[in-house]
């Protein structure tokens, strides 16, 4: 795996890297030469497993954009999910919506450095990885990290995704 230093990141990925500073995160962003755009891809990239990567999927609830913090090795189930959350249904947002909620586009969502903070959910299969890897602003740019300090820094909740 190699990676660029932070000054030479892509500016998505640098307002991302200016975010966990400022939240005071150690994990550092790294620019992949591979694609990370999908989980399996983006484990293959990092040689570890596909349930340590931290997806980040933005839906819509009640015309409000959420984002939903998964594990790499399962899907959301989004009935079972808005019920845990006391939430009105959810659907998942078109690329146009994600970039308008999150500054990014789909394939390298990352869970901070959005222009407003979104309600968020982080998938408690994520506690099961000492480490895991989210997205950092673009497809190819990504940062260790924990399910603790995903739930710290986006003031999510920890809840089951899957059913």
């Amino acid at each position: 795996m190699e990676s660029r230093e932070h000054a030479s990141l892509p500016a998505r990925s640098r307002e991302v890297a200016r975010a966990l500073a400022e939240a005071g995160v150690e994990g550092r962003v790294r620019e992949l030469t591979e694609s990370a755009r999908t989980a399996a891809e983006a484990a293959a990239a990092l040689g570890c497993e596909v349930g340590a990567i931290a997806n980040s999927l933005v839906f819509l609830s009640d015309d409000e954009p959420v984002l939903v913090l998964t594990s790499g090795r399962h899907q959301v189930d989004t009935t079972a999910l808005a019920a845990r959350w006391g939430r009105g249904g959810l659907r998942r947002a078109t690329p146009e919506q994600v970039r308008e909620a999150t500054g990014q586009a789909i394939g390298g969502v990352a869970p901070v450095g959005h222009p407003r903070t979104l309600p968020t959910v982080v998938d408690t299969a994520l506690t099961e990885h000492p480490r895991i890897w989210a997205a950092a602003g673009t497809p190819r740019t990504v940062f260790p990290t924990t399910a603790g300090e995903l739930l710290r820094l986006t003031g999510g909740l920890l809840l089951p995704v899957g059913r």
